[in-house]
């Protein structure tokens, strides 16, 4: 038998028990997106997050990359919303946990392992799983990257971001909201300028509604130019989290010739 496969298997194991059941685990928070922290690894190119055991570890990772002029902060986990963060992570196109990186408990978790979801081919007759992790995911990083920039000129990784970003974008399914009145939300900015919402995910539009009745319909994004408020600049995808805005031309709704 293999001697480092079953150091290795043990390890995981009391990882796996470790993320699940101790009382409080620590996550590495981006300061811009309000979401976790993610990082791709630039061996395995998992997109990870950061979790740590102890709240003084995971404070000495912040500081390591606030050094490096990443806006971080750490979130405690407590059990009870442990479940909930996990499958959470799957909405942002998360597939790793890098765990108590810089310490000598240091290990890789893929997030299948510590929680699976249900098949899409599972939901009820008639309805419909809209979630872009792909174009979450690319968000998450373009955010983190533009705001740590801190020169006149757009570096090329942001560049490649944003291009990658609007790819997503092209090919996604988009809920938007309306209110109970009929009207659509829309979101001022300093300068005056009116943003309409739209959301990669269930989870994504829970949290701006913040418990207010409204309905909501799945748009695809060549069909969002028809839907768009007149006075609306363009709209914001996840304004309580990657808060990405993109300028849109508006459709020209032409009357039928007679």
């Amino acid at each position: 038998m293999d001697e480092n496969k079953v150091i290795v298997s043990t390890e995981m194991k009391q990882a796996l028990v470790n993320l699940r059941n101790l009382e409080e685990i620590y996550v590495i928070m981006s300061g811009v997106t309000k979401m976790p922290f993610v990082l791709c690894d630039e061996e395995t190119f998992d997109d990870e997050v950061l979790v740590y055991y102890q709240e003084e570890s995971a404070k000495e990772k912040a500081k390591t990359l606030a050094e490096d002029r990443y806006h971080v902060g750490i979130a405690k986990i407590e059990k009870n919303a442990r479940l909930g963060f996990f499958t959470n992570l799957y909405t942002m196109g998360v597939n790793a946990l890098a765990v108590n990186v810089g310490t000598e408990e240091e290990i890789r978790v893929q997030l299948e392992q510590l929680v699976v979801r249900k098949n899409k081919e599972e939901l009820p007759d008639g309805k419909k799983l809209i979630e872009n992790p792909e174009l979450h995911l690319t968000a998450m990083y373009l955010m983190q990257e533009m705001h740590r920039n801190i020169g006149p000129e757009m570096p090329e990784n942001v560049k490649e971001l944003q291009e990658e970003m609007m790819a997503h974008y092209k090919k996604g399914t988009f809920i938007v909201g309306v209110q109970e009145d009929n009207q659509v939300p829309l979101l001022r900015q300093p300068d005056g300028s009116l943003y309409q919402p739209i959301f990669t995910d269930m989870i994504e539009f829970t949290r701006f509604a913040q418990g207010k009745k409204m309905k909501t319909a799945a748009i695809p994004a060549d069909k969002i130019p028809e839907i768009l408020i007149p006075d609306a600049k363009g709209v914001a995808i996840n304004p309580f989290g990657v808060n990405v805005r993109l300028d849109i031309t508006k459709a020209n709704k032409q009357n039928p010739e007679a």
